[in-house]
């Protein structure tokens, strides 16, 4: 800004019109031109004084013999504006501006009064101008749009500024915003496709649009990105997820794996992908076992994300398919990962070893989850079917019976109870007992028919 000013200090100084001199004497022109220099020292020295007030007097007797000089008005904004008189400061740079409306400093001084003021709305008028004699004033007239909540213009002019200059990180978070209100989606990803359509190589473009699909939960619409990110660049992480696919058909399970442990291990690659894939070597390690030490490190590698419970979504791939001991494994993996997880995880894991006939196992797991949640009847019921097939039969006794006291409106869990109870005095040998609660069991069984 300094530069500036000398230049037009000089101007001042020695800029004199060559009519004023064709009619004063020589003595009178250099009486004006010595108490214009006088006036406009003064003027500075005051200002940085800070005695704003006597800079402006000065000031006003340059202008007394100079009316026309940009610099003058310029230098009266700015000590208006140091004084917060900021419609004298306006119309003063404004002034400048119409003087000389290619120096840019004159325009900054505007924006300056328009900015103070909180004035964005004629601030961006200013700006628009301004960008012409510096463009590095878009990233302020960004601001303005989101100030003045003007979404669109901000949004255009972000990703015009994100294609020439880069990106920023006041500009992303700009972005987010905007984003973040569903009207604008289709609009990213237009241009997002736009861009990719325009820079092929351009790695980010591809992972952001990745990104929008997965806020619409459009799985299918991220792997087609993935894909063609994959044919353009190959070496990219996100590649490997197409990759993966692509050996997973092929049959061929060591480059699959090897994909599969890029993908999971990237901090780059989105977690529903990362399911995505997970649950596509699911189903192909339950047709080749021999890659089941693959599942093992794989589901070990999502262990950390608390987003979904992976090893409770592989042992029900597993119970679905009878494969009991499997099941019963990731089962106890996931409560011990998570002991919160719903009741219906340690309800298949104690069926599984039920179907196991493991009833040692079942009855110690029964009576460890019955400490736990004490009023859950299926913990009471599986506690005593393994007390009965271990013949402990007064412990089943005392377990079933306070378990069938917290069964409600459940007829096939009371079913259930009623025979355990039968088999527990079968063999306590109270036969009466025995009669009653087989009696009671095919009671229900006759209702539900």
């Amino acid at each position: 800004m300094n530069r500036s000013i000398v230049a037009f200090l000089f101007m001042g100084f020695f800029g004199i019109p060559t009519f004023v001199q064709a009619q004063a004497e020589p003595e009178e022109i250099a009486m004006a031109t010595n108490e214009f220099q006088d006036s406009f020292y003064e003027a500075l020295k005051q200002k940085g004084i800070e005695n704003y007030d006597k800079a402006i007097v000065a000031l006003e007797k340059c202008l007394k013999s100079q009316p026309d000089d940009a610099t003058i008005h310029y230098e009266l904004g700015k000590n208006y504006l140091a004084l917060k008189n900021y419609e004298s400061a306006y119309a003063s740079f404004e002034k400048a501006t119409a003087i000389d409306p290619k120096n840019k400093w004159f325009w900054v001084g505007m924006y300056d009064v328009t900015y103070a003021t909180k004035n964005y709305t004629n601030g961006i008028i200013v700006l628009n101008q301004l960008i012409v004699l510096d463009p590095k004033f878009k990233e302020d007239l960004v601001s303005l749009y989101m100030a003045t909540t003007q979404y669109d213009k901000a949004l255009d002019l972000i990703n015009q500024l994100n294609e020439t200059v880069g990106k920023s990180d006041q500009r992303e978070a700009y972005k987010i915003r905007i984003l973040s209100q569903g009207k604008y989606q289709n609009t990213e990803i237009d241009h997002l496709i736009a861009q990719i359509e325009k820079f092929p190589k351009e790695e980010s473009n591809y992972i952001d649009l990745i990104y929008r699909y997965s806020k619409n939960n459009e799985v299918e619409k991220m792997l087609e990105v993935a894909k063609k990110l994959e044919r353009e660049i190959p070496t990219s992480e996100w590649a490997q997820v197409s990759l993966f696919k692509f050996h997973i058909e092929k049959n061929d399970g060591p480059k699959a794996v090897q994909s599969m442990n890029v993908v999971l291990a990237s901090k780059k690659i989105d977690t529903k992908i990362k399911h995505r894939v997970l649950n596509e070597f699911l189903l192909f390690a339950g047709k080749n076992p021999q890659y089941d030490a693959d599942l093992e490190k794989a589901i070990t590698m999502l262990e950390a994300d608390p987003t979904v419970p992976v090893a409770k979504e592989v042992g029900n791939f597993y119970y679905n398919k009878k494969q009991w001991e499997k099941a019963a494994k990731y089962y106890e993996k996931a409560l011990a990962t998570d002991p919160n997880l719903p009741l219906e995880t340690p309800i298949l894991l104690l069926q599984s070893y039920t179907e196991m006939k493991q009833f040692e196992v079942l009855s110690k797991k029964a009576q460890s989850l019955l400490e736990r949640y004490p009023s859950q009847p299926h913990f009471y019921y599986y506690a005593g079917l393994g007390y009965n097939q271990l013949q402990q039969f007064k412990k089943a006794k005392d377990v079933l019976e306070t378990g069938i006291d917290y069964v409600i409106e459940n007829p096939v869990l009371e079913t259930n109870f009623y025979i355990q109870l039968g088999e527990t005095f079968n063999g306590l040998g109270d036969m009466a007992k025995k009669d009653f609660f087989f009696f009671k069991a095919n009671q229900l069984v006759k209702e539900k028919k």
